[in-house]
């Protein structure tokens, strides 16, 4: 069975979500509106703006729609903005931004500060063979807290942030800060689709 993957398509890098997805065989879909995301076996939260998307999924009527889906398990995958809109909890972000609670996390918005501190580096991530993943970080978030429920899947290795959460799961959601669209390195969106082909025990 191919999986019907859906990627909000409300504003952020949806198109290389979109190709990577297919060339890790998987049925990409935009997704805009309630009727599309009920369609859809998964869906991808791509990098943007967090708050701009929060307020679209008001203006699109995809806010509760959305938080029901996850409610009821469907998998999800979310990017940098995405994560963000996954944690029940943010840090340094507007006080009417909405999130959809898919992951008990609490980031922080913009922790490595702004589009000029952006950065690259090699991270080992729990769960992908053939050697590290080269993160590319763009005004990316971290995570400050992780659930019990959470497994952490990467850390920044070195520098002044070494230590910092990275990449997160919780049962079929998974949550990275960094961009693996960008890179052409397809082995996190490969996992994320395996979740629909092959779901994890216990989920």
């Amino acid at each position: 069975m191919t999986p019907r993957i859906g990627v909000l398509a409300l504003q952020g890098d949806v198109r290389e979500h979109m190709h990577a997805l297919a060339a890790c065989g998987a049925e990409p879909v935009a997704v805009r509106r309630a009727t599309e995301l009920a369609a859809v076996d998964g869906l991808v939260l791509p990098g943007g703006e967090s708050t701009a998307i929060s307020k679209l999924l008001e203006v699109f009527e995809l806010l509760e729609p959305l938080r029901q889906r996850l409610r009821e398990g469907m998998p999800a995958y979310g990017s940098c903005a995405g994560m963000i809109l996954l944690a029940n909890e943010v840090l340094d972000t507007r006080p009417d931004m909405h999130t959809l609670n898919g992951i008990d996390m609490t980031v922080r918005r913009n922790a490595f500060g702004r589009q000029v501190d952006s950065f690259e580096t090699d991270l080992e991530f729990t769960g992908l063979d053939d050697g590290p993943v080269r993160a590319v970080f763009i005004r990316a978030p971290w995570v400050e807290r992780a659930g019990a429920d959470v497994e952490v899947l990467a850390r920044v290795p070195s520098g002044p942030a070494a230590g910092t959460i990275v990449a997160v799961r919780q049962g079929n959601v998974m949550a990275t800060s960094f961009h693996p669209e960008v890179t052409g390195d397809l082995r996190v969106h490969r996992l994320f689709v395996e979740t629909l082909v092959r779901p994890r025990a216990g989920v």
